[in-house]
């Protein structure tokens, strides 16, 4: 009788849409049973199906939310009107068709990867071009498109006929606060009350995928901004996987805290005295190597950079780890294999961590994290002030203190402007008692290009070269600046790169594009010299932190690379579903699914000819890497210590 009712009434195409969402997301469901990768007994099949329905209830409250509301909030003498009404019926075959298209989506998506839709769905949105491209090319969408049409509008008539009646009927008070509650308060208290993972209670990972919900599964994939390696990459039995790391951590440490395997905790400890001298981490956006007169390019758009190269310890073989400024932000200020799926910076869960900030912090310094555009962008604010950081962002900088300022940011001369009077600030404050390490990150080598008119011998917005350019000068201006100061001489600058100008892809990885450089310019305490081992990008904070003579206790994946032996030398290039591991002349490539690629690369350093690793080491070695630290950050491993 109550069910009956709700069709009658203004919610009743509410009523018919959650009705179709659960029964296309069971016929789904019906056929993905199907498939010869799904197994299980009818128990187990059947409890599935169970959770899975659960699943399809408690999606619909968010998927109708919008239309609850505009329904519960539509005066009834407007509800009369032909517009409302049509745009009602115009919505019930486009909300079909999306049903339909998602149910086609998550075949072809089961197809590839044996899993509902998880962060690689997500990554495919990113990379529009490619996806869209490849799906094309592999599947007849234009006829899958014309079929999906059809039968939405077949199925959608009858419902449009009913609804447009129904959307019509007048509501009372009642039926609007009812209609109002359930768009807002239900689809909130089933976000904190119902978890993505509540439906992993088989031991068999179909069934687990089965009982879920495409749509479900989408969003919260989106939301956690993470890919389960363990169920998605090859692995290896979690202890041996530990013992594996602390074989290779062991190598730069001097003693561990536990012998508890999955303890991250290990002790630094330097010969003589540490040296507090200022510290100035500049990341600069997209900056290359491939554009650096002294990594090789011939267009002289560097040449501060390339003076300062000389005047520094230079590392000449270092990788970034990924293709995106906060996957650089993660390797700088965690020092951690990147885990797949999205950077740390921006997941859940990511507050109080071992951080570079952190050891700093405890050293009694003042950290801080400076950058030129908008601190809430990419989440940077909220990670770098839950991680011993305090943050300066763009509206810090005064407005007449700003020469030019685009939609990333304002013009690194300006931001460097700012670090300087920042410290300023800070060693004024504590009379020169209390150091400073100060993380800067640029923005103005990024699309369009633009900067200040005035500066470089190429127009502003013609292109990365003039941007590149205008980079370089700003460094060499900020050096100049700060060569002014008294606090100049004790203060160590690191100049390196978030990542590669170009490292885009979602499969294969332009090893090339990844390398970045690396300084350290400190003419009073540092001298010159060339580096050319191969380094990762999570290896510059615990290298940074070995030429401050620092002792300290350290759950750093990266490793000093003075304290590593000679022939231990690895790095890690990633993109959001590829992992790569360089090392021994060799790339080793792991893929979701479990599938796993080696190959000879260049870039990988000389092959070891003296105890050459065979393929099945080396996987074991690149593997124990990546699923180590997916598990640790996972599994709370990787908190930060407070100095006691």
């Amino acid at each position: 009788m109550i069910f009956s009712r709700i069709f009658r009434q203004r919610y009743a195409v509410a009523a018919y849409l959650a009705l179709a969402l659960c029964l296309v997301s069971f016929l789904t469901r019906i056929v993905l049973s199907m498939r010869p990768d799904v197994s299980g007994g009818g128990q187990e099949l059947a409890l599935s199906f169970l959770i899975g329905s659960t699943y399809d209830l408690v999606t619909a409250p968010f998927m109708l939310a919008p239309l609850m509301l505009f329904l519960a909030l539509l005066p009834n003498r407007v509800a009369c009107w032909r517009l409302p009404r049509l745009l009602i019926s115009l919505g019930i075959p486009v909300s079909v068709f999306l049903l339909l298209f998602t149910a086609v989506a998550e075949w072809i998506f089961w197809d590839e990867f044996a899993s509902r839709f998880n962060f690689i769905a997500v990554d495919y949105l990113v990379y529009t071009h490619e996806v869209i491209g490849n799906i094309w090319q592999s599947y007849p969408v234009g006829k899958i498109l014309i079929g999906l049409a059809l039968v939405s509008l077949l199925v959608s008539w009858p419902l449009i006929r009913r609804c447009w009646t129904s959307s019509a009927l007048p509501l009372s008070w009642t039926g609007r606060l009812t209609g109002i509650l359930l768009a807002i308060a239900l689809p909130i208290a089933l976000f904190y009350g119902v978890s993505s993972t509540a439906k992993n209670r088989f031991s068999n990972d179909s069934l687990n995928e089965l009982a879920g919900n495409g749509f479900y599964e989408f969003a919260a994939a989106a939301r956690n901004n993470e890919m389960d390696y363990m169920r998605l990459y090859a692995s290896l039995p979690e202890q041996e996987a530990f013992a594996i790391m602390r074989e290779k951590q062991s190598q730069t440490a001097d003693s561990w805290r536990s012998p508890d395997l999955e303890d991250r905790q290990y002790a630094i400890r330097a010969k003589g005295a540490e040296k507090h001298l200022n510290v100035i981490l500049i990341s600069v956006e997209s900056l290359g190597a491939e554009f650096i007169g002294a990594w090789g390019d011939p267009h002289g758009l560097t040449p501060r950079i390339d003076q300062l190269t000389r005047e520094s310890l230079a590392f000449g073989k270092v990788y970034a780890t990924g293709n995106r400024t906060v996957r650089g932000l993660e390797a700088l200020t965690l020092a951690i294999p990147p885990t797949p799926g999205q950077s740390i910076v921006k997941r859940p869960n990511n507050a109080q961590l071992f951080s570079l900030g952190n050891i700093f912090e405890n050293k009694g310094y003042d950290t801080a994290y400076i950058y030129g555009g908008y601190g809430y962008f990419d989440n940077m604010e909220e990670f770098f002030s839950n991680n011993d950081y305090r943050v300066i962002d763009r509206k810090v900088i005064a407005k007449e203190k700003i020469h030019y300022e685009n939609i990333w940011g304002v013009a690194d001369e300006d931001l460097f402007d700012q670090v300087i009077a920042e410290i300023d600030a800070s060693l004024q404050k504590s009379n020169g008692k209390k150091p400073v390490f100060a993380h800067v990150m640029t923005t103005s080598n990024h699309r369009p290009y633009t900067y200040p008119d005035g500066r470089i011998n190429i127009p502003s917005g013609t292109g990365r070269e003039g941007a590149v350019k205008y980079t370089d000068w700003a460094i060499g201006h900020f050096i100049d600046e700060a060569k002014k100061k008294p606090w100049f001489a004790d203060t160590l600058f690191v100049i390196t790169a978030d990542h590669g100008a170009s490292a885009r892809g979602t499969g294969e990885i332009p090893i090339d594009k990844y390398q970045i450089p690396v300084l350290f310019y400190a003419p009073a305490h540092i001298k010159p010299q060339w580096i050319d081992r191969l380094m990762s990008q999570i290896d510059i904070s615990p290298t940074l932190l070995g030429q401050l003579n620092f002792s300290y206790d350290s759950k750093f994946f990266g490793q000093d690379i003075f304290r590593l032996p000679r022939g231990a030398e690895r790095a890690f290039v990633a993109n959001y579903q590829s992992l790569g591991y360089l090392r021994d002349g060799r790339l080793v490539m792991l893929y979701p699914r479990r599938k796993v690629q080696i190959s000879g690369n260049k870039h990988a350093g000389s092959p070891r000819t003296d105890h050459p690793l065979d393929e099945k080491a080396l996987q074991r070695e690149a593997v124990a890497w990546y699923e180590a630290a997916s598990l640790a950050f996972g599994r709370g491993k990787y908190l930060g210590e407070k100095k006691k």
